[in-house]
């Protein structure tokens, strides 16, 4: 793979507090909005493969479902969580999106990564105006992937790299448990428990993504987390072939 040497866009913050939390000079409430499932980034359409997992039987209840977005918040989510960090240290975001696309092999995943990117782009220039986002829009006019800007919008609240690797890990799994309470009648309260159990491990997985991001500027770009997932991206294909589903992906 070639390496991409990291161009930050201006001097960034070093992306840790006092204590190692996901400080963030915006605030926290800045953060909360942003991961907030109702912000109108377009995530409520996508199921994040759990309506395939959910049709193939290997998502039926909590547990299968637990088991399902702790698989994926380590993999798609820690790649995510890894590039939304980088964006919001300043790191080119051009560079940022084709490193997306090379941690992309499918197709379909490719696609709806850019088109959730083109709508969280509209609520985040709305929310917080800025012209790095302004630039990237005008960069990738058919949509960026998803978390290159989430990690912008982040950078514009004012939030520091951690507070955006822990808004797209937990979007990872918050995305496809929402899913499946939908597709199975999952007891909401079974669900959300899942998600307070995973709870250590996003915190991990934010932690070990910010970090790749400090490094990344340095050491470029491959220095980001390229975990696979070779089952979602088969599904996915799968998924987007199907004439009559629930969800967008």
């Amino acid at each position: 793979m070639t390496v991409h040497r990291a161009r930050p866009l201006t001097t960034p913050p070093d992306g840790t507090g006092p204590t190692g939390a996901p400080a963030a000079t915006g605030g926290l409430g800045a953060l909360l909005v942003l991961a907030d499932g109702r912000f109108p980034a377009g995530g409520h359409a996508h199921s994040a493969g759990a309506e395939a997992a959910v049709k193939a039987g290997r998502v039926t209840d909590a547990a299968t479902m637990a088991e399902f977005c702790r698989g994926r918040l380590h993999t798609a989510g820690l790649a995510a969580a890894g590039l939304a960090a980088a964006a919001a240290a300043g790191l080119d975001p051009l560079l940022l999106d084709e490193a997306a696309d090379a941690r992309t092999p499918s197709q379909a995943l490719r696609t709806a990564g850019r088109r959730l990117g083109r709508q969280m782009m509209r609520a985040a220039r709305a929310a917080w105006p800025s012209p790095a986002l302004d630039a990237l829009a005008a960069g990738r006019p058919r949509g960026a992937h998803q978390p290159v800007v989430l990690g912008l919008a982040a950078r514009a609240a004012g939030l520091r790299p951690p507070a955006a690797a822990y808004a797209a890990a937990y979007e990872s799994v918050s995305g496809p448990a929402t899913a499946v309470v939908r597709l199975l009648s999952l007891d909401p309260f079974a669900a959300t428990a899942v998600l307070a159990h995973l709870a250590p491990e996003l915190d991990r997985v934010a932690e070990r993504a910010a970090e790749a991001a400090r490094r990344a500027r340095y050491e470029g770009l491959d220095a980001l987390p390229s975990p696979s997932a070779p089952l979602l991206d088969i599904t996915a294909e799968q998924h987007a072939a199907w004439p009559v589903r629930l969800f967008a992906s």
